[in-house]
């Protein structure tokens, strides 16, 4: 009988972070390690994607953590449906040889509508009186009841926001336990969060990124020694590296007129429908839909003039980096490697839209750092605003969670990912416990053909 295959995805895992993870440095001398080649963009959506598949952007389609979707009109991150992914992903290859083949996914993202037998995603309540409450999918419905009642509901407001920390990967890694306990899946598949957020907050270099990785690898630690009957491969998508500059592409594009927006009620929002050119800010990349083609070579100019833009890739240069599908902006900037993409569009904070200040991943037009911070202007009165909500929240009125700074947060940002790594030890690794698998490197291309070897 094949050995199960358990993948532990451990966001933002560099061997320079190996380096206070002892658990995990014992996995590879007793296996291997190699260096792990990342794609363009370098991150979750676009890497995991290309993990499952082989393919890169330009086949599975997903450009980055979100885009403009041009028949809606719409700028959306963090979809989750799987069917947005294109390509054949490791289950179905491997289901070729072994029909029979159980699959389980522990918040890898797209996991909603995979054909997989065990699914575990975080999804809020959404009440219809707008209050958002913590708890996650499940598929099979009746895993949900189970999981919650052996480890409570699912910690969302530790998953991401001001209060991201370990609690939500070790719900994540009980479960994988769990799961693996209670009904032994041929591949298991689990991704880990936690080294995304002090490493951002504080830079990859700080004290505090070295005690989230030694906390993490004891989080993990359980799981491993359990998994002796497996197969167990670690890998990341990226590395995050030290970053002091916003870069404020919108605004730019706005102050040249290309960029429009519409008010209401005294709030200015982007209007992707009008605006000549406009930019999806993904941390170190920013996709810029322009409408009319023949602006493209004007805004191509003055997006390569804005300080912290590294490079502007226009067809042939997304071509290059398998970045080529119709989701991709017309043009792909990449920060320089000490700078990172704000979605900021609004020039006077008075006139800001009223999410700004919230966590709200699903109605920002761009990703926001800055969610993972009380508002370093003034973190106290964050604080104190927060907890009214809490209050108004337990008193069952609707409220707002207004903790989210807005120049001040993004300037508090220090760390950041996206661009390709420039230091092997700031570059994603992977480590795998049988070491007849050896291999010198692995680019991420080449992740699913390795596990599917594994599985047969």
């Amino acid at each position: 009988m094949t050995q199960p295959v358990l993948v532990l995805d451990v966001v933002g895992l560099t061997p320079r972070l190996l380096e206070h993870m002892p658990r995990l440095r014992k996995l590879a001398s007793q296996g291997w390690q190699a260096p792990l080649g990342t794609v363009l963009p370098a991150v979750t959506c676009s890497v995991q994607s290309t993990f499952l598949t082989g393919a890169l952007p330009a086949e599975h389609g997903i450009v980055g953590n979100g885009w403009y979707f041009r028949d809606l009109g719409e700028v959306f991150l963090w979809r989750q449906h799987n069917g947005l992914v294109g390509g054949e992903k490791l289950w179905h290859a491997a289901r070729k040889r072994k029909p029979e083949l159980t699959v389980a996914n522990v918040c890898w993202w797209y996991a909603m509508g995979a054909d997989v037998n065990w699914t575990v995603t975080p999804r809020p309540v959404y009440h219809a009186d707008g209050r958002k409450d913590p708890d996650c999918y499940t598929d099979p419905p009746e895993l949900h009841d189970d999981l919650t009642d052996a480890l409570g509901t699912f910690p969302l407001f530790s998953y991401w926001g001001a209060g991201a920390g370990i609690a939500s990967s070790a719900w994540i890694v009980k479960a994988a336990q769990r799961i693996r306990d209670r009904h032994n899946p041929d591949l298991t598949l689990v991704y880990v969060p936690h080294l995304d957020y002090d490493l951002q907050r504080f830079g990859p270099d700080s004290p505090m990124a070295a005690k989230a990785a030694a906390d993490l690898d004891e989080t993990m630690t359980p799981l491993l020694d359990a998994a002796s009957d497996a197969t167990v491969v670690v890998l990341s998508e990226y590395g995050i590296t030290p970053v002091s500059r916003p870069v404020d592409i919108n605004r730019a594009l706005r102050a040249e007129g290309l960029l429009h927006v519409y008010t209401q009620a005294g709030m200015e929002y982007l209007d992707p429908w009008t605006s000549r050119a406009f930019a999806v800010a993904d941390h170190q990349v920013a996709h810029v839909y322009v409408r009319d083609p023949a602006d493209v070579p004007a805004v191509a100019k003055l997006c390569a003039g804005v300080a912290g833009v590294a490079e502007v890739l226009d067809q042939d240069g997304k071509a290059a980096h398998g970045l080529n599908h119709d989701r991709a902006g017309d043009l792909v900037l990449v920060a320089g490697p000490d700078s990172w993409f704000t979605y900021y569009y609004w020039l006077d904070d008075a006139r800001a839209p009223d999410f700004a200040t919230l966590v709200e991943i699903h109605r920002k037009p761009g990703y926001d750092p800055a969610e993972l911070f009380f508002d370093p202007a003034n973190p106290g009165a964050a604080k104190a605003r927060a907890a009214k909500a809490l209050l108004r929240k337990k008193l069952g009125m609707r409220y707002l969670m207004s903790v989210v700074g807005l120049d001040a947060g993004a300037k508090a940002v220090r760390g950041s990912h996206g661009r390709l790594p420039d230091d092997p030890r700031d570059a994603p690794v992977i480590l795998c416990s049988d070491p007849s698998s050896a291999r010198t490197e692995v680019a991420a291309t080449e992740v699913r053909d390795l596990l599917l070897g594994m599985l047969q």
